[in-house]
């Protein structure tokens, strides 16, 4: 496979382009200072990727790349436009013939997980990633590529009906809520993770599109929104308050059953609170304080102070 090659002009030219990755203050480890002092240095190949594919092209794994967007030599962005392999994999430098290291990406890559993703960020700064350094993703070291495909045809998180098994790869406790009795439809993909979440991080908790945890909420249950005569102090707060939104082994993904849901805010007031099972106990018949209070979201009846009409 034969690609454009580019002279040492060019190479200097576009190594300008490529932003050399910045690390933290730590003390590197020798291989890591080593591939640090190559890209400074910016001995990229004349060759581009011919110069690679020399001894490369036998692995299934890197011809891959060219079946993707990172790959297209067509496109005047991607990385085959403008230092090809070494886009990516820094500076050739002594590489050939001597196996001077490059970068290698992924869990048993050879640099930080820190500086793989300034690799990345390098091209793909934009509106969308502008707080991924203070995403929970960088704060738990987490690499790019432990997400994203890079060599293949399709990245597969990219794709809608397997990007949850994706994320639940890592998010555990968010994969066992989804296949509890009730839940959003996330085991079916008929919703997805970002939906509701960025994961290249966001201004709000628990890195949510929205700007609040009820915003997001309402982008589906707008009719839970208001604004209501009579509110429900625990809703205008935080829908979280009573809802696990993953799943829950309760009836609409309530977090506890009433009425001890409810009791966990409102104390006896002259109800009867004996939960015993006994004749004329509101609290364990039907659905207990919902039996009267029905309008637990919000009610606009000019009677309905009380949540019950």
């Amino acid at each position: 496979m034969s690609l454009t090659k580019i002279t040492k002009k060019q190479a200097l030219a576009l190594s300008c382009l490529f932003v050399i990755p910045t690390i933290s203050a730590k003390p590197l480890q020798p291989t890591q200072q080593l591939l640090q002092d190559k890209f400074i240095a910016g001995k990229y190949s004349t060759k581009g990727a011919d110069s690679c594919l020399m001894c490369h092209a036998k692995s299934d794994t890197v011809m891959a790349l060219f079946a993707g967007a990172h790959g297209n030599t067509a496109s005047s962005d991607g990385p085959m436009a403008q230092l090809h392999c070494e886009s990516c994999h820094g500076p050739q430098g002594k590489h050939k013939g001597k196996n001077e290291p490059m970068i290698a990406f992924g869990a048993d890559g050879n640099v930080s997980a820190e500086l793989q993703n300034t690799v990345c960020l390098s091209c793909h700064q934009d509106n969308e990633r502008l707080a991924w350094h203070d995403s929970v993703h960088v704060d738990a070291d987490v690499s790019c590529v432990s997400c994203h495909q890079v060599h293949a045809a399709n990245d597969t998180i990219l794709a809608r009906n397997q990007q949850n098994a994706v994320c639940s790869r890592c998010h555990t406790e968010q994969r066992a809520a989804m296949h509890k009795r009730s839940s959003h439809p996330l085991e079916n993909n008929a919703m997805v993770c970002g939906d509701c979440h960025t994961p290249h991080g966001s201004l709000s908790e628990a890195a949510l599109k929205q700007p609040s945890v009820n915003d997001s909420c309402f982008e589906c249950h707008a009719e839970m929104r208001g604004p209501f005569l009579w509110e429900h102090e625990a809703v205008v707060d935080d829908c979280s308050n009573c809802h696990n939104p993953h799943g829950s082994v309760n009836d609409n993904l309530l977090t506890r059953k009433a009425p001890q849901l409810c009791q966990n805010c409102h104390q006896p007031d002259g109800h009867q609170f004996n939960v015993e099972p006994t004749d004329g106990n509101v609290f364990t018949t039907g659905q207990s304080c919902l039996n009267c209070h029905n309008q637990i979201h919000g009610s606009n009846h000019p009677s309905g102070n009380y949540l019950r009409k």
